[in-house]
C-alpha cells in the first residue's frame, strides 16, 4: 500500500471517532510523562466502603482505579487484595503498572520480570520496554517491546510503542510497519494517531502530519510534544547515518590493509606447495627418454 493511500485511510478512519481537544499519549506508552495524580480522586476513593464479595470483582476495582489514573490507591487495595487471596500474575502486573506509574521504577522493574515465565509474560516485556524508555535507552526498549510484539502479535498499544522506540533510535522505516498495524487495528486511539503524526512529519510529509492534527483537534501541548519529538528524531536519524557511513568506511579500509599473503588457503594448495614437482604433475613422470612412467603416489603427512 503506498502512503498516501495509508494517509488517506487513516484519516478518513479517524474522523469516526470525533475526538476533542483532550486527544493525548495515554498513560501506558511513549511520548508523555506519567500521569499526574489527581488528589481529589484519591480522597475519594478513601472514603470507607466494602471491598467487593469476589476476586475478579476486587480486581475488576484495582483495574478501574487504575483507568482513572489512581495509581497509589490501587496499590493499597493490591495489598488488600494479596493479604486476602494471595498473590497472582494479575496482581503482580497490577502492582507493576502501579509502581511505574508512580517513579518506583526498580521495584516495578522486579515486577514485570517476575512476569517473563507467566502467561503475562508479553505484558512484562512491554512493561521492561516502557521502562527502558523512560529512561531514554531506546535500544533496550526496542528489544523488550519487540518481544513482546512476537508474544502478543495483535496488541496495537505495544506496536505502537515499538515504531515510536524505533523513531526516537532515528530508524525511522523500521518504525513504519509496527505503526502501520497498530493505526489499523485501533484506528480511533489518541495515543496511536499522535504516534502517526509524529512518523509523517520524520518521514517527510508535513502536509499530511498537519491535517492530522488538525483533524484530532490535538491539544497545543500534544502539538508540541510531537513537534520536540520530530526534531530529537530526525537528529538521531542523522546520527545514525553517519555511523553507518562511518562504520562501512572502517569496513573497507581494514580490508584494504589486510596483505594478500594472509588470504586463506585451501587444503589441496598447501599440500600441492609441499609435494615433488613431479607428483604435481599427475600420476606419471617424464623418464629421461621422454616416455612416461608410472610413480607410486606418495603418502603426505598432514
Amino acid at each position: 500500500m503506498r502512503k498516501t493511500a495509508i494517509v488517506t485511510m487513516i484519516l478518513a478512519s479517524a474522523m469516526v471517532a470525533a475526538l476533542g481537544g483532550c486527544a493525548s499519549k495515554m498513560e501506558s506508552g511513549y511520548g508523555v510523562g506519567i500521569q499526574a495524580e489527581r488528589e481529589a480522586a484519591v480522597r475519594q476513593s478513601q472514603q470507607k466502603q466494602d471491598a467487593p464479595d469476589t476476586p475478579g470483582m476486587y480486581l475488576a476495582l484495582i483495574d478501574k482505579m487504575q483507568s482513572q489514573g489512581l495509581f497509589y490507591a490501587s496499590l493499597a487495595h493490591i495489598d488488600a487484595y494479596e493479604k486476602q487471596y494471595g498473590a497472582t500474575p494479575d496482581t503482580v502486573l497490577l502492582r507493576a503498572d502501579a509502581l511505574r506509574q508512580t517513579s518506583q521504577s526498580q521495584a516495578s522493574a522486579d515486577a514485570y520480570t517476575k512476569l517473563l515465565n507467566t502467561p503475562l509474560a508479553a505484558r512484562g516485556y512491554r512493561g521492561l520496554g516502557l521502562l527502558a524508555g523512560s529512561a531514554g535507552d531506546f535500544g533496550r526498549a526496542s528489544e523488550s517491546l519487540a518481544t513482546a510484539s512476537r508474544l502478543e502479535p495483535t496488541d496495537a498499544l505495544t506496536l505502537s510503542d515499538l515504531a515510536y522506540a524505533r523513531l526516537r533510535l532515528g530508524d525511522i522505516s523500521g518504525a513504519r510497519v509496527p505503526l502501520m498495524k497498530a493505526a489499523e487495528l485501533a484506528q480511533s486511539n489518541p495515543k496511536i494517531l499522535s504516534n502517526v503524526a509524529l512518523y509523517l512529519f520524520v518521514d517527510g510529509q508535513p502536509a499530511a502530519a498537519q491535517g492530522l492534527i488538525a483533524q484530532q483537534k490535538f491539544s497545543p501541548e500534544v502539538q508540541q510534544a510531537i513537534r520536540a519529538d520530530a526534531q530529537r528524531i530526525s537528529a538521531a536519524s542523522t546520527q545514525a547515518s553517519h555511523a553507518r557511513v562511518a562504520a562501512v568506511a572502517a569496513a573497507t579500509s581494514e580490508r584494504a590493509r589486510v596483505p594478500a599473503s594472509n588470504v586463506p588457503q585451501t587444503v589441496d594448495s598447501l599440500l600441492h606447495a609441499q609435494l615433488p614437482l613431479t607428483q604435481t604433475l599427475g600420476s606419471h613422470a617424464f623418464d629421461q627418454s621422454g616416455a612416461t612412467a608410472a610413480i607410486e603416489p606418495q603418502l603426505v603427512a598432514r
